[in-house]
């Protein structure tokens, strides 16, 4: 063996044992993220579940009976009868037509 392949030998060990060390690296960091992943995955599962709750419980509490049963109740609130009622036409020009 020459002097200089000693130093080579050297060189090239400790460019096996860098390149090893990150490959353990990169390897740790992978699954560290692809943890993080799954539990964000699980997070938007547990998200959609809730998101269809509220839209369920929001159509429940919006249902026209609900309403007006609470109108009628709690505002005391009443249907008009016909001659309460009256329309208004607004014109493509901007002036309104009443009609009784």
């Amino acid at each position: 063996m020459s002097p200089g392949s000693s130093g080579l030998n050297v060189l090239l060990l400790a460019a096996v044992v860098m390149c090893a060390l990150s490959v353990v690296s990169s390897q740790h960091k992978a699954r560290k993220l692809f943890i993080e992943l799954q539990k964000e995955k699980e997070h938007a599962q547990q998200m959609e579940v809730e998101w269809g709750q509220l839209q369920l419980e929001l159509s429940t509490w919006a249902t026209p009976a609900r309403v007006e049963k609470i109108a009628a109740r709690q505002l005391q609130m009443q249907l008009p009868v016909n001659g309460q009622v009256r329309f208004i036409r607004v014109e493509p020009n901007g002036q309104t037509d009443k009609q009784p």
